[in-house]
């Protein structure tokens, strides 16, 4: 029995070593890996807040009057933004997942790469749509209904919204990457039982 419990201990060293040489060869972002989760990312966040919108439509929060809307920003307001919220954070949480997925280490980095590259197209986007101006600003010519809140309002909500996305986004990537590295350690695990 003995000997049993020292052969078991060497097998556990060993996979210890191997996963070590294996982790200094191809450890790190898997930028393929990141690349394939940010687009999963996107996707299902596409999905998400169409959803959203349609139920938003369906129950008729797109009809309200000016005398409703006023009465009712607020909760419209923070109801539709924890709503984004938690959408944007299935998405990236499923995102860094594929992610951590494909590649077989490091999964919280390939979580964070998702991220990052979601990160470096929105600011992309946002510099394109400042240099390019009112010109191709879709947005604008829709004439959506304004909301009944000042400038400085809508400005403070907006900055507290965004850094509640980057931080909340971030988390969900990180951890979904995690997860999917889940799977690879079972798979070596699954090659030391007795």
């Amino acid at each position: 029995m003995v000997d049993g419990t020292v052969e078991r201990e060497l097998e556990r060293d060993d996979m210890r070593v191997m996963r070590a040489r294996q982790r200094e060869e191809f450890g790190g972002v898997n930028w393929g890996a990141a690349f394939f989760g940010w687009l999963v990312a996107v996707g299902l966040s596409a999905l998400l807040v169409g959803l959203l919108a349609a139920m938003g439509a369906a129950i008729g929060l797109t009809e309200l009057s000016d005398s409703e809307a006023a009465g009712n920003a607020g909760e419209l307001g923070i109801g539709g933004a924890v709503a984004l919220l938690i959408a944007l954070a299935i998405s990236y949480s499923f995102g860094g997942y594929v992610a951590g997925r494909m590649s077989r280490f490091d999964g919280a980095r390939q979580g964070m790469g998702t991220w990052l590259l979601g990160l470096i197209v929105t600011v992309i986007l946002a510099i394109a749509g400042a240099l390019l101006g009112a010109e191709y600003n879709v947005l604008e010519r829709l004439e959506l209904p304004s909301l009944p809140v000042g400038d400085s309002e809508l400005a403070s909500g907006g900055a507290l919204a965004l850094a509640l996305v980057v931080v909340v986004t971030f988390l969900a990537a990180v951890t979904g990457g995690k997860a999917g590295e889940q799977y690879h350690r079972k798979v070596d695990r699954a090659g030391f039982v007795d």
